[in-house]
């Protein structure tokens, strides 16, 4: 071989070995992807039961109960419409009717999402900014506007 022919092989498993680690990096993160809906999204775009979401918004006034077996079920809206939610679980100790709750988990093919993760949150400052902007402007949230300098 020559120098020429030595310069383009390294050159050529260098790029190949870089290639295979950003398809790696992307497969990993492709899995671990949740997207965020609220539930007037699922009346827009169906979600199958395979497809981890997260699910934001308020818990729902009168809406906890004890569901079947060990958990709990409760409903989440965004003003106007709500989904039923089942999570088999301890609740955070800020989860309460009327707060900002964002859940993680798959849609059953009842129309019932279960969670397997519920995250309370007691204002907008800890709430995903796209979760308090849309309740801001369906007008269901009375959280204070942000004060910039």
């Amino acid at each position: 071989m020559t120098r020429k022919q030595k310069r383009l092989a390294v050159i050529g498993g260098g790029v190949g070995f870089i290639a295979i680690a950003v398809l790696l990096v992307l497969f990993a993160l492709s899995r671990s992807v949740s997207y965020f809906f609220m539930p007037s999204d699922f009346a827009e775009n169906p979600v199958s039961s395979d497809t981890r979401i997260r699910l934001g918004g308020l818990v729902e006034d009168g809406s906890v109960r004890g569901a079947e077996g060990a958990g709990v079920a409760f409903a989440v809206t965004d003003g106007n419409s709500s989904v039923e939610v089942r999570y088999a679980g301890i609740l955070p100790d800020l989860f309460r009717e009327g707060q900002g709750v964002v859940t993680e988990g798959r849609m059953g093919p009842d129309g019932i999402f279960r969670a397997d993760t519920v995250l309370a949150k007691h204002d907008e400052n800890y709430m995903p900014k796209e979760v308090a902007d849309r309740l801001k402007a369906e007008g269901v949230w009375e959280g204070e506007e942000d004060a910039t300098p």
